[in-house]
């Protein structure tokens, strides 16, 4: 039987110790990290990028099908894609988790092994956090601190009329691989007897356990001299996110159904469970992509990208937001994404 250390052994103050004690930070903006009572910055003549993202058990992520070091990693990277949404880079991060005596040291070391993979790959800091108990479950708040050159700063209000609409990569995939892992837990709850059929759902499953953050299109960006006009990660779903553009820019907006770009297995799979691939696509969550808009100037900048699709078109206001089908219907857009607080 594995060792299992309890909370109440080590206390809060040994808890941290122990899971930041390889803590080595790697940015010249990282005076001091963990041991303090703040972390020191210097971050000298860059504007600074702040984003709070947090994670509770049962909302956003189930412990029955969520390895602990991939949820870490998955916790990590989501707040790393707020700061790439602003054209930044994410810098340091601070981790605050709640957890119940459930949990043993060793379950939150297997966490923080995900937390530090993430940051070790895409070159940020922990620079501190905080830890408390729960009456149940686990409860994880990570802030993010990044940089943004002046200037270059990408918000959500600042597209034009008749910029080009892109997305990075393809969508819908996170959704069709927490689709998987929900019809196998009722399985196993009906038999847990039964194995969980995943094998042919790796890609499906990946884009919902381990997604990545846009790091390469910040480099595109600065290699090919492009600032875009109006910037958003895809976190609740395309229809929600290109709304929330077209909202803060007070324009409209065509996207083209043919042009949304959708991974053949992720497709497979949304067929399985009845759901137009296109559906999916446009309202599943957590694909973690960035939505963006560039003026046309720039089109023979991206064309030949392979990692960038163009979808659509802002258009005035007045246009309203639209869905143009292959048939050449106009639908109106409506965000069916998730949304706390209101009835699902």
């Amino acid at each position: 039987m594995e060792d299992r250390t309890e909370l109440s052994a080590l206390g809060e103050f040994g808890l941290i110790e122990r899971l930041t004690k390889d803590n080595k930070a790697v940015n010249d903006s990282t005076v001091l990290s963990v041991g303090d009572d703040c972390a020191v910055l210097d971050y000298k003549e860059k504007q600074i990028l702040v984003s709070t993202d947090a994670m509770a058990e049962g909302v956003h992520f189930d412990m029955v099908y969520t390895p602990l070091k991939h949820l870490g990693y998955k916790a990590a990277v989501s707040n790393f894609s707020d700061i790439y949404a602003m054209n930044g880079r994410p810098k340091q991060i601070t981790v605050s988790l709640s957890v119940s005596n459930r949990y043993s040291v060793e379950a939150l070391e297997e966490l923080y092994s995900g937390i530090r993979l993430a940051c070790e790959k895409y070159g940020v800091d922990l620079v501190g956090g905080d830890t408390t108990s729960s009456a149940g479950g686990m409860f994880i708040s990570i802030t993010v601190l990044g940089e943004g050159n002046k200037g270059k700063i990408v918000t959500r209000n600042t597209a034009g009329e008749n910029d080009l609409i892109c997305v990075t990569g393809d969508l819908g995939g996170a959704y069709a691989g927490l689709l998987v892992l929900q019809r196998e837990k009722a399985e196993w709850k009906a038999n847990p007897a039964v194995q969980p059929a995943l094998d042919d759902y790796d890609y499906v499953l990946e884009r919902q356990l381990k997604p990545e953050a846009g790091k390469w299109l910040i480099d595109f960006f600065e290699k090919n001299g492009i600032v875009p006009t109006s910037m958003i990660d895809i976190s609740d779903g395309l229809a929600s996110e290109i709304l929330h553009i077209c909202h803060n820019s007070r324009k409209g907006c065509e996207i083209y159904m043919e042009r949304l770009p959708i991974d053949y297995q992720t497709s497979r799979t949304l067929e399985e469970f009845k759901i137009a691939a296109e559906t999916g696509a446009l309202n599943g969550g957590e694909d973690y992509e960035l939505l963006f808009t560039v003026a046309q100037k720039d089109y023979e900048k991206i064309k030949d990208c392979k990692d960038i699709h163009i979808i659509g078109y802002i258009k005035e206001e007045n246009a309203g937001c639209k869905l143009i089908t292959p048939q050449n219907t106009a639908i109106d857009i409506k965000a069916q994404g998730w949304n706390h607080y209101k009835k699902q």
